[in-house]
């Protein structure tokens, strides 16, 4: 699967979300509260990643926590589009970046 298919599914998603937003009241989420709602699935993920170390208990946490992960993905695909940003050309020029960095760093 592409980049691509997974970010149009996340908008799909996104695009029922709004409809259902619209229904209950009366308008969509804005990016600040699309944040939030992701500042809380990324409390959620620390409680779950928390659990896979063992430090937590959190019943049937591994599926959850794909699941988790899964939110978090869309979230960030979703404030992506939103925001304008070409996610997958700024993760490819971040990553390069960084590797291009982290590469030189140890050659020292």
């Amino acid at each position: 699967m592409k980049f691509s298919d997974l970010e149009h599914a996340a908008l799909r998603l996104n695009d029922l979300y709004e409809q259902l937003e619209s229904k209950r009241w009366g308008r969509v989420w804005t990016t600040q509260e699309l944040a939030l709602g992701f500042m809380g699935d990324v409390g959620d993920l620390a409680k779950l990643i928390q659990a896979d170390a063992g430090v937590r208990t959190i019943e049937d946490h591994q599926a959850k926590l794909g699941h988790e992960l899964s939110d978090c993905l869309w979230s960030i695909m979703v404030l992506a589009r939103k925001c304008g940003v070409d996610l997958e050309a700024e993760f490819l020029r971040n990553t390069r970046e960084i590797s291009e960095h982290v590469s030189r760093e140890l050659a020292k």
